[in-house]
C-alpha cells in the first residue's frame, strides 16, 4: 500500500524548507564576514552597520509585508518575496565595497520582512488550533537548522567556490523554492487538489465575506507587550546569528572552519530548543486548558534559563565552558519561539499576519540595534564579553515583559470587555 502524504503536512514542509533557506541567506555573511571585511577593508564598526543593514526594511516590512500576507494571500506574497531575497542574495557575490553590500543586504530585508507574518497567515488556515505551537516551533527549528548548517556550509562553498560564489549558490537555491511554492500551495486548503475531506474538518474554518479592516489602534494595544517581550529575545537571537562565528575565530584565534565549528554546535542547540518549546506549549495547553499558562510558563522559564547559562561567561574563559554555556543560552532562548509565534494566533486570529508581523517588529528593531551596538562596544574596548553582558539585561527584562502578555483573551472578547470597562484580566 503506497503512502500519502497529506497535503497539509506537505504545506508544513514546505513552509519548514522556507524557515531554512531564509535563515541561511540572513546569517551566511557572518561566517563569511572575515573574508569580506578583509577584502572590502571594513572595521568591526562598519561591519556591525553591514550585519543591521537586513534589519531596516526588515523592520518595515514586518507590518506592511502581514497586512500583504493577510490582503493577497500568502500564495503569490510569499512567491514574489522568495524572488526579492534570492535576488539579492545572488548580488552579495558582485558587491564591490561596503555601499552596495549595505544594499545587497537591504534588498535582502525587504525580501524577507514580509515572509514570517505571512507564513504565520498561512498556518493559521491549514494548521489545527491545538497544534499551532508545534507548527511554529517546527518552522523555527528549521530556522535554527538553516543558522547550524550555515558556518561550516559557508566554510566548505568558500573554499570551493570562494565567499562570492557561495552566495551566488544560495540565492539559486532560494528562487527554486520560490517557484514550487506558487505551484503547490493554495491560500484556501478547500481549494486544494490533493486536500482530503478529513483534513479539512482538522482546520479552523474560514471566515466568510469580505476581508474585514485591520483595527490598527486596538491592534497595537493588544500586542505592544508581545512586542516588547520579542524585542528582549531579539537582542540576544541577532548577537548570536551575527558575532558568534568571529567572538569564537578573533577571541580564540581559530580559523574559519573551527570557528565555523564551534558557532554550529552553538546553533544546533537551538534547534532542539524550538522543537520543544512548541511541543511543551501544546502539551500544557492540552493538560491545563489555560491557553496563558501555556505560553508564558515556556515563555518565562526560557528567558530565565537563558540568563542563568549566559552568566558563567562572565569569569570562565575556557573554550570549551564557553561553548556550552552558549549553546545552553541559546537552546533556553529558543523554547520561547513555539510559544511565541502562537500568541499572535491566539490574540488575533483574523489579523494573525498582521498581528506577528507586530510581534516580529520588535526582533527586526532589535536586529538592527544589537549588532551595531556590539560591534562598536568591541571596537572602543576590545572585549568580546561585553555584548552578551548587556544581552543578560535584556533577556531580565524579557522575562518581566511576558507577564503583560495576555494570549487566553481573543482580540474580539478583549475589545469588547473594554468598551464596557472592564480591564483585560488572566484566567
Amino acid at each position: 500500500m503506497r503512502l500519502r502524504l497529506k497535503a497539509t503536512h506537505v504545506v508544513l514542509a514546505m513552509l519548514c524548507i522556507m524557515y531554512f533557506i531564509t535563515y541561511v541567506d540572513r546569517v551566511n555573511i557572518g561566517t563569511a564576514a572575515s573574508e569580506i571585511q578583509k577584502e572590502l577593508h571594513l572595521s568591526n564598526t562598519q561591519l556591525g552597520l553591514v550585519f543591521s543593514a537586513f534589519a531596516y526594511p526588515y523592520l518595515l516590512f514586518q507590518v506592511i509585508g502581514g497586512w500583504v500576507g493577510d490582503h493577497f494571500g500568502p500564495r503569490k506574497t510569499l512567491f514574489w518575496c522568495g524572488l526579492i531575497w534570492a535576488a539579492s542574495t545572488i548580488m552579495t557575490g558582485f558587491v564591490t565595497g561596503i555601499v552596495t553590500l549595505f544594499i545587497a543586504r537591504v534588498a535582502l530585508g525587504f525580501g524577507e520582512g514580509a515572509t514570517f507574518p505571512t507564513a504565520t497567515r498561512a498556518m493559521q488556515y491549514w494548521t489545527p488550533p491545538d497544534k499551532r505551537g508545534f507548527a511554529q516551533g517546527l518552522t523555527h527549528a528549521f530556522a535554527r537548522l538553516g543558522n547550524a548548517v550555515t558556518p561550516p556550509l559557508i566554510a566548505a562553498l568558500m573554499a570551493w567556490l570562494t565567499w562570492r560564489g557561495s552566495f551566488i549558490v544560495l540565492g539559486l537555491v532560494s528562487l527554486l523554492w520560490g517557484v514550487v511554492w506558487v505551484l503547490y500551495f493554495r491560500n484556501e486548503p478547500k481549494d486544494h487538489p490533493g486536500i482530503t475531506e478529513a483534513e479539512l474538518a482538522s482546520l479552523p474554518p474560514r471566515p466568510a465575506g469580505t476581508r474585514p479592516q485591520v483595527p490598527w489602534g486596538p491592534l497595537l494595544r493588544r500586542m505592544w507587550p508581545v512586542t516588547l517581550t520579542y524585542f528582549c529575545y531579539g537582542w540576544s537571537l541577532w548577537l548570536y546569528l551575527n558575532w558568534l562565528p568571529l567572538f569564537f575565530k578573533n577571541n580564540y584565534s581559530l580559523d574559519i572552519k573551527n570557528s565555523a565549528l564551534f558557532a554550529s554546535g552553538v546553533f544546533f542547540a537551538g534547534v532542539v530548543g524550538d522543537s520543544l518549546g512548541g511541543i511543551l506549549s501544546d502539551g500544557i495547553l492540552k493538560r491545563t486548558g489555560s491557553v496563558r499558562f501555556a505560553r508564558l510558563s515556556v515563555t518565562v522559564t526560557g528567558f530565565a534559563g537563558a540568563l542563568a547559562s549566559l552568566f558563567p561567561i562572565l569569569f570562565i574563559h575556557d573554550i570549551t565552558v564557553v561553548a556550552l554555556c552558549l549553546s545552553s543560552g541559546f537552546f533556553f532562548a529558543e523554547i520561547t519561539i513555539g510559544p511565541m509565534w502562537s500568541v499572535p494566533m491566539d490574540i488575533a486570529p483574523k489579523y494573525s499576519g498582521t498581528a506577528a508581523g507586530l510581534m516580529n517588529t520588535g526582533s527586526a528593531l532589535a536586529a538592527i540595534v544589537s549588532p551595531l551596538v556590539a560591534g562598536y562596544v568591541i571596537d572602543v574596548t576590545g572585549n568580546w564579553y561585553l555584548p552578551f553582558l548587556m544581552s543578560m539585561g535584556l533577556l531580565l527584562l524579557g522575562g518581566f515583559c511576558a507577564f503583560l502578555m495576555h494570549p487566553e483573551t481573543p482580540f474580539e472578547a478583549g475589545e469588547a470587555m473594554l468598551s464596557a470597562g472592564r480591564p483585560v484580566a488572566a484566567e
